[in-house]
């Protein structure tokens, strides 16, 4: 299984890798040994989509070596593309989009016992679509867990309200109760998901609290030692939510929140509904509530008709704000959004220029918070061996409540995942720090 694009799409793999394993299927150790291939697709932009295409044709020498070999394409490319995926590559057998995740098992075994079946699940959902849990004995220390699907916002360059329906709120019971079974398997940080986490609550389906109580309910589950959200859209922040980062034990000290552009102009054309002024606000009060927090955001350069002046303002909010981290993106067309129709064009060459000057100005911010943290401590969760070893010790790798990564050096090849130390940062490097464990 390949898996492209946001923690949702994350969340989703692994749920269908758990819901297969229990239905009989086996995951291969080779490509050569498989029977069928999943690929979990992402339409945001137009780089992810591409490389779902190209995953594909590298997939068909497995069929026409063996025609039973199939593929399977679920996702938001799967969404948009469709049934035009059984045309373009006839070793698809099976599309599905986000609402058809929980049918996919059943699918894969009709397909299994008739080679000549395709199956397209696409069809939108009114309600959230729960899915039947077939959970392990044990857990990672970490998890996803979804709280909505879709979105009604209708950005300008945004494909996700057609991709993924409009936003549909999971019941809170179902919420809780899945929190609840994770942290009894060991769990002990949880991420709540949703394309705007800050609007639970608000759509038609409608639920009986908001995103900030659903915070508070999940704060009090004993055994829980963090929690984190994401996705955040700034116009349905609310003072009880930028509150709850000063007053929630489990909530860490880390909000990703999106800002897209510094200018007024672009962000009206964008669609976003708040400007420079409300975005600054924002900070100002999440800084008040917790003078430690790590802020990142989401940037895109390049949009139609963004000038000169346009890109400086998006530099100068950077620097007003100090972003501890940011994604960057130079802007493209998407099928179907109001966007695609707007003119001018900014030239790959100016977009790319752009995107060099953003990124070199948050390198710059991003080595700079990380150098504050020197001789500062926090509780550090260890996720993994470090990617880089060095000689004589052990390294491990884990994040601070603010999302930073930290390399810890260990004296014993003892598995430390899932452990929570308290570490003392001795050294910044580009995007993380080097700390030692407080004995």
């Amino acid at each position: 299984m390949q898996t492209y694009g946001c923690q949702m799409n994350v969340a989703d793999s692994d749920w269908l890798d758990r819901s297969l394993k229990s239905a009989g299927f086996v995951k291969t150790i080779s490509e050569e040994q498989a029977d069928f291939f999943i690929i979990n697709t992402c339409s945001v932009r137009e780089k992810p989509e591409q490389k779902v295409y190209s995953h594909l044709g590298r997939l068909k020498e497995f069929h026409e070596k063996n025609p039973s070999v199939f593929a399977c394409v679920g996702g938001c490319v799967a969404q948009q593309v469709g049934k035009g995926f059984f045309e373009r590559f006839p070793y698809v057998r099976l599309v599905f989009g986000p609402d058809g995740l929980a049918m996919v098992p059943g699918s894969l075994q009709r397909l299994e016992n008739n080679q000549h079946l395709k199956i397209s699940l696409l069809d939108f959902e009114d309600h959230y679509p729960e899915r039947i849990e077939n959970w392990p004995d044990k857990m990672p220390p970490q998890a996803f867990v979804n709280i909505m699907q879709g979105c009604d916002n209708f950005c300008a360059y945004c494909v996700v309200p057609y991709t993924r329906g409009r936003q549909k709120s999971r019941s809170s019971e179902e919420i809780i109760r899945e929190c609840s079974k994770l942290i009894s398997l060991g769990v002990l940080e949880i991420t709540l998901l949703g394309q705007n986490v800050n609007s639970y609550g608000l759509d038609r389906n409608g639920q009986e609290i908001n995103f900030a109580r659903l915070l508070r309910k999940i704060d009090g589950l004993h055994g829980l030692n963090r929690l984190r959200f994401t996705t955040s859209h700034p116009k349905d922040m609310s003072r009880e939510v930028i509150e709850a980062f000063g007053e929630l034990e489990t909530l860490c000290s880390h909000l990703h929140l999106p800002l897209q552009s510094g200018s007024d102009n672009i962000l009206k054309n964008m669609g976003r509904k708040y400007n420079r002024e409300r975005y600054l606000e924002l900070v100002k009060g999440l800084r008040k509530a917790n003078p430690d927090i790590t802020l990142s955001t989401d940037l895109i350069v390049g949009f139609p008709g963004e000038t000169d002046h346009d890109f400086q303002q998006t530099l100068d909010i950077m620097n007003t704000v100090g972003f501890d981290s940011s994604f960057s993106f130079k802007y493209s067309d998407r099928p179907g959004v109001r966007s695609s129709l707007m003119t001018p064009k900014i030239s790959q060459q100016v977009k790319s220029e752009r995107l060099d000057i953003l990124q070199k100005l948050q390198e710059e911010w991003t080595a700079g918070k990380l150098a504050q943290r020197i001789g500062g401590r926090d509780q550090v969760l260890i996720e993994g061996p470090s990617k880089k070893q060095k000689s004589g010790v052990w390294s491990w790798q884990g994040r601070d409540r603010g999302g930073r990564v930290v390399n810890i050096d260990f004296k014993t090849r003892e598995d430390f995942t899932g452990r929570i130390f308290e570490v003392k940062f001795i050294r910044s490097k580009k995007h993380s720090l080097e700390g030692e464990v407080v004995t």
